[in-house]
């Protein structure tokens, strides 16, 4: 199988150079995911307004690390498991927290309803449970939200299929794997 390294700003075009130096003033540092993505300038810097702007109006940070790290966990994304862990970390959320939105099994009936649904839509490539779709409304979520959701869904997709796909070095701490009993 064909390796994919990690290029170098100085390997990438002119507008990637510019949109990963503006990354890493923000973030102090290039993740290797991002620069990965920047083989393709135009890709990076529509995925990273995609991003910047995907669930906003309807979650907080701590709801989108939720939905994140529900689909990064069913994607089996070692990367993205890595760095929503350590950014749900920033937020607020504990170590334990966060493997339990892995789990579904977060007491926070809103963080559950989020983190099973998207269990349920990243398992069954878009579809979900009428009981799982009844609870996220219940939790007091409407259908501006609902697309919102998706939206948020198909942003950690695509950085969990890069992933997948290009198995560039996780350079986040690793995310601690779940009991063999809760998988």
């Amino acid at each position: 199988m064909k390796t994919i390294n990690v290029p170098t700003v100085n390997q990438l075009d002119e507008k990637a150079q510019s949109i990963l130096n503006n990354v890493k003033s923000q973030l102090g540092m290039i993740p290797n995911l991002y620069a990965t993505i920047a083989y393709s300038s135009d890709t990076l810097e529509n995925y990273l307004n995609f991003s910047s702007k995907a669930g906003k109006e309807s979650f907080s940070a701590k709801e989108m690390e939720a939905i994140k790290l529900a689909v990064s966990e069913v994607n089996e994304c070692e990367y993205c498991l890595a760095a929503h862990t350590a950014i749900a970390k920033m937020n607020g959320f504990t170590e334990e927290e966060t493997i339990q939105l892995r789990e579904g099994s977060i007491a926070d009936s809103k963080l559950k309803a989020l983190s099973r649904l998207a269990t349920d839509v990243a398992t069954n490539r878009g579809r979900a449970s009428e009981s799982n779709l009844e609870v996220f409304y219940a939790a007091g979520y409407d259908e501006k939200a609902l697309i919102d959701f998706l939206a948020v869904v198909m942003e950690i997709s695509f950085t969990n299929y890069t992933h997948n796909l290009t198995k560039v070095p996780v350079d986040f701490p690793k995310a601690k794997e779940l009991s063999k009993s809760a998988a």
